[in-house]
Order: C-alpha cells, then sequence, then structure tokens
C-alpha cells in the first residue's frame, strides 16, 4: 500500500513539475485525437444527414450495421489496418505505418461509425412537427434540411465530444499502427501499458491522472450540452412552468 501512495505523491511531482516527457506524451495525445475527431467529424456529420434524410433499399440494414460497429474491438481495426498500411500492404507506399498519421487515420476509422450512428439517432430525435410545420409554411427540402440540422446540433456536438472520448482512449489501433515509439507515436494509453510493465508506477499514475481528467472534462462537456438540450426543449414547449 505503501508503494501505491508513493507512487501517487510522485506522479503528483510529475504533473506539477511539468515533466517534459508527460506533457509531450499528453501533448501528442490530444493532437492525433483532436485530428481523428475533426476528420471523422467532417465525414460523419454529412453521412449521417444523407442516410437519415433519404429512404433507399437496404437502409435499415445499413443503420443496423453502423450500430454492431460501435463495439468491434480495437485491436480488429489495429491488425487491418496493420495489413492494409504495411510495406507489403495496398497502401504501404504512403509510409504511414508507425507515424501519427496512421494513428490519426486508425482513430478516424474506428469513431467514423460512433459519430454517424449518433449523429442519424440525433436527428432522427427531432419532432417531425417541425418539418412537417416547415414543408406547410413554403420550405425547400434544403431549408427543411437545414432547421433540423439546426434543431439537432447540441446533440450532434455530443456525437463529437463522444467520438473524441473513445479516440484519446483507445489502446488497440494506438500500439499495433503507431508502435509506441518514444517521442514520435508515444500516447497515453500506450505509454501506460508499456510504463505499467516495467514497473515505473509513478509515471503510469501521472498518465492515468491526465487521462482521467481528460475523461472529466470530456464528461462535463456533455453534460454541459445536456443542460443545454433540455432549456431548448423548454424554451419549445413556451418555457418553463410556473
Amino acid at each position: 500500500m505503501s508503494e501505491i501512495i508513493s507512487g501517487f505523491f510522485q506522479a503528483i511531482d510529475l504533473i506539477v513539475n511539468l515533466d517534459p516527457e508527460v506533457m509531450q506524451i499528453a501533448t501528442l495525445s490530444l493532437l492525433i485525437s483532436l485530428a481523428a475527431t475533426i476528420i471523422a467529424a467532417v465525414i460523419s456529420i454529412p453521412l449521417g444527414g444523407l442516410i437519415h434524410f433519404y429512404e433507399f433499399r437496404g437502409k435499415r440494414v445499413l443503420i443496423v450495421l453502423i450500430q454492431t460497429l460501435y463495439s468491434v474491438p480495437t485491436v480488429v481495426v489495429g491488425l487491418l489496418l496493420y495489413l492494409f498500411l504495411s510495406r507489403s500492404g495496398p497502401l504501404g507506399y504512403f509510409g504511414l505505418l508507425f507515424t501519427p498519421e496512421g494513428m490519426i487515420l486508425g482513430q478516424a476509422i474506428l469513431i467514423i461509425p460512433i459519430i454517424t450512428g449518433l449523429v442519424i439517432a440525433a436527428l432522427g430525435g427531432v419532432d417531425r412537427n417541425i418539418s412537417d410545420t416547415l414543408i406547410s409554411l413554403g420550405a425547400t427540402g434544403f431549408q427543411t434540411i437545414i432547421q433540423i440540422v439546426r434543431e439537432a446540433r447540441l446533440a450532434i456536438l455530443s456525437a463529437v465530444v463522444l467520438g473524441f472520448g473513445r479516440a484519446i482512449s483507445e489502446v488497440g489501433v494506438a500500439m499495433m499502427i503507431g508502435g509506441n515509439i518514444r517521442d514520435a507515436t508515444r500516447v497515453l494509453t500506450t505509454a501506460i501499458a508499456l510504463q505499467t510493465g516495467i514497473g515505473d508506477f509513478p509515471f503510469s499514475i501521472a498518465l492515468g491522472i491526465i487521462l482521467l481528467i481528460i475523461a472529466l472534462i470530456v464528461v462535463i462537456v456533455l453534460n454541459l450540452i445536456t443542460a443545454g438540450l433540455s432549456v431548448e426543449a423548454q424554451q419549445a414547449l413556451g418555457g418553463p412552468r410556473t
């Protein structure tokens, strides 16, 4: 028990003194996950909108497939990407294996189904009376879509935040595609696994604390978004009753 307590205080010291290696790992983790989330959002939001607004054969099957991919094991994604990005793979020419860019690609692929599915759910949660009212008032199809997206914007933002949380906390893709190379592709999750394995508990605890702080920030942001949704719902109903 004393070893755990001692490791905890040493970890706090590393964070307070802004240990260069700890800060480098944390910064790289944030940059990679933010980049992956932005790329995934740019793809997922329009894709989710297309799937929601347009009817086509196999739509329900596609939505079920997207929802199934929510829980796809990260090591499976990592394995498939490794095969594609290795020198003998079809994308080996680009040299993305064991690079931050390859990790960004892997995390983006991992969270695209999550954000897409949640965007579809967010758009589907908008009151149908809104679209009916807009159409009756002479709004075009494009204007109706824009207004529905505006109504669901906080829920869509929530989906993006959840995607970021998934990206920064995953380890399978980061380990297999990044290779956990010091000062190059080592991120919070892979560094924690490595340092714990070699017995450097203070360093592992320091990184774990940072990861928990980031998780806490994600939860706070989600709660703020949820609060915003509640306020908008009350305003739509004419405000809170007194």
